[in-house]
């Protein structure tokens, strides 16, 4: 089976556009190619085809050399501005057409609009030569996505981070933080809070000594824990009781033993040291981020299979 990542995803969905859009704009190429490429002969064929080709933005005439031989048609009419705009150089003049004359481009930010588009490109042609191409813009926010929100990836990623802080890595030494100083209480608060209390994800900064978590009960808005907060164990009576969800997949029992080995990592190393972490007890990943600005992210039981000599303390 086939991981349905977020290349997957758009690979999909571009299949799915290129098939609804290549034959009308097939048959419309056949069409210029039996007519005089003249500007006002391309100008009413487009006026007369343009409610043809779904979702379209701008629709045009090039050609071989990627210039302009026609106004743009929009929803809005004829837009005789851009005869003779050379396009040579944008995106998708330079992808390489396939044999069946037809690309849909990889998208690219459009110059009027500054958003998001894509290209349909297809070669216009009789028995002797090219002759241009018929050009078709889209705007992304008019297609149509047919495709379901891909899943994130549940293998072990390595990212790395600012090169300057790497270059200086070894020139630091961690400083003891009000959370270092109080992990003990810090981290049963914050057991409590995602096994009790309805929390599923949080992001923790130990050098500043803080959290932003995120409840159930409220996903789309985020609290920020500070280290007041983190000491005064009467903040578990700010959230309400809730069963621990049953479709989480870190099991309740190892909230624990993940903060306890977020807890070792921090202080196992005065050079090489846990700078801050996160957890998502949904898709299950546990990302670190180390003095070095290098991150991991990673499921929850291969983090937990680890120890110490693993991460070179």
């Amino acid at each position: 089976m086939i991981e349905q990542n977020w290349k997957n995803s758009i690979t999909e969905q571009r299949i799915l556009l290129a098939q609804s859009l290549s034959m009308p704009l097939k048959q419309l190429a056949e069409e210029f190619a039996e007519i005089s490429l003249e500007q006002k002969n391309i100008d009413a064929k487009l006026l007369e085809a343009f409610a043809q080709i779904p979702y379209c933005t701008f629709l045009y005439v090039l050609d071989s050399n990627g210039i302009q031989i026609s106004s743009n048609m929009s929803k809005s009419g004829l837009l005789s501005e851009h005869f003779g705009r050379d396009r040579s150089e944008r995106p998708y003049m330079k992808e390489i057409v396939p044999e069946e004359d037809f690309l849909l481009s990889d998208a690219y930010i459009s110059l009027n609009s500054i958003r998001p588009s894509v290209t349909a490109l297809q070669v216009i042609k009789n028995e002797k030569a090219v002759l241009g191409f018929l050009g078709a813009d889209f705007d992304i926010r008019d297609l149509p996505i047919t495709t379901q929100l891909y899943q994130e990836s549940d293998k072990w990623r390595q990212i790395k981070g600012d090169p300057a802080i790497r270059s200086m890595v070894f020139q630091q030494c961690r400083v003891e933080s009000l959370w270092d100083k109080n992990s003990n209480q810090v981290f049963a608060i914050l057991e409590e809070l995602f096994t009790q209390r309805g929390m599923f994800q949080g992001v923790f900064h130990f050098s500043s000594s803080r959290a932003t978590v995120w409840v159930i009960d409220d996903p789309y808005r985020y609290r920020i824990l500070d280290q007041e907060a983190l000491s005064d164990t009467d903040i578990c009576m700010a959230y309400p009781n809730k069963v621990y969800p049953e479709d989480a997949v870190i099991p309740q029992d190892k909230i624990q033993l993940i903060f306890a080995a977020m807890k070792k990592l921090r202080m196992a190393d005065e050079t090489i040291y846990l700078r801050s972490a996160s957890i998502n007890i949904f898709n299950g990943l546990i990302s670190l981020t180390f003095s070095c600005d290098g991150s991991h992210y990673m499921p929850y039981h291969e983090f937990l299979d680890k120890d110490l000599s693993f991460w070179g303390a």
